[in-house]
């Protein structure tokens, strides 16, 4: 199944959540959102700097991954950043494909 990094920032509305209910209660709610794609959590951390949670999620396809992220980033908690990440055999997959392209002009 694929996987992908969601990168979240909280909204003022999600830091009050997190303050209220505390961290366990922001990542169960995220876990089962995840499990009603038919999806897995694998990690759940928050962070300081940049961004306040990174996630990697098991998702059955790119279509689920964009629900997560249009429900959360529409629900006006947090702004979502999405990474589709590949394993080192898919990596290797297209290191073995050469597709025609000339970067001339025109």
């Amino acid at each position: 199944m694929p996987r992908f990094l969601l990168i979240a920032r909280y909204e003022a509305q999600g830091a009050r959540a997190v303050m209220a209910a505390g961290g366990s209660a922001r990542r169960s709610v995220f876990a089962h959102a995840v499990l009603d794609l038919e999806g897995r959590l694998e990690s759940f951390d928050f962070a300081l700097g940049d961004a306040d949670v990174y996630a990697i999620v098991e998702l059955p396809d790119a279509a689920a991954a964009a629900a997560l992220s249009l429900t959360i980033t529409g629900g006006g908690i947090a702004s979502v950043r999405t990474v589709h990440l590949l394993t080192p055999e898919e990596v290797d997959r297209a290191a073995r494909l050469h597709p025609d392209y000339s970067p001339g002009p025109g």
